[in-house]
């Protein structure tokens, strides 16, 4: 599903921001990405969503060789992956269900199914009571979720989440992961990357370790 061959990542002469990168997730996988500020986390994600190209090597996302890939091709991949990221990105003059409801908008589903999906989504994520809420109402916690379920709506294949806890305290911090690994039971293939490893605590994920560009831990918990 997401295939790293030997990828290298640089932005000058004597800076790599990746540096022979190889690792192979399948479909259905939960990972955690993690390791220190500046490492790589990033510049993986962007080169997972075809954010960025590599400087070499191969990389391989749901059936696209992202090295070949053509422009008109990328917004289609993106439509497979849901994207958290540490700040919410939330639409200000739009209210929680609006919020949520926009990945079906933009794919143009219809506007029954759009409700159906949403009102089901919403209460997974146990927002019910906030729905018409506007963000700048809602607590951190309140905000992070309507950004998860935002991600999740439109059933992607991937999630990528870019350090979703880091504004949360760890109460809060467990129970977004709690989510997570709810809705990956789905089938869809996690990958979260964290510098708090308090929240490595779940059997059977797996750990990719990226320091200083380089992967240098790959195993399960």
């Amino acid at each position: 599903m997401i295939e790293f061959k030997h990828v290298y990542k640089t932005y000058a002469a004597d800076r790599h921001s990746l540096r022979n990168v190889s690792f192979n997730i399948k479909k259905g996988e939960f990972v955690f990405l993690i390791g220190p500020s500046g490492a790589g986390k990033t510049s993986i994600f962007k080169l997972i969503s075809a954010f960025d190209r590599a400087s070499s090597g191969e990389i391989s996302v749901l059936g696209h060789d992202l090295n070949k890939i053509r422009s008109g091709q990328i917004p289609f991949l993106r439509r497979k992956i849901g994207f958290v990221l540490q700040s919410y990105k939330l639409l200000k003059n739009k209210t929680v269900f609006e919020n949520i409801e926009l990945p079906l908008v933009v794919l143009e589903v219809s506007k029954d199914v759009r409700y159906k999906k949403t009102q089901a989504m919403i209460a997974q994520v146990g927002l019910s009571a906030v729905q018409d809420q506007y963000p700048d109402f809602l607590s951190g916690g309140e905000q992070q979720r309507v950004a998860i379920a935002r991600a999740l709506i439109h059933d992607p294949e991937i999630v990528i989440a870019d350090e979703p806890t880091g504004n949360l305290d760890p109460e809060l911090s467990q129970s977004i992961l709690s989510l997570f690994f709810n809705f990956s039971k789905t089938g869809a293939t996690f990958v979260v990357a964290t510098h708090d490893y308090r929240l490595i605590n779940k059997a059977g994920c797996r750990i990719l370790k990226v320091e200083k560009g380089e992967l240098t831990e790959d195993r399960i918990v």
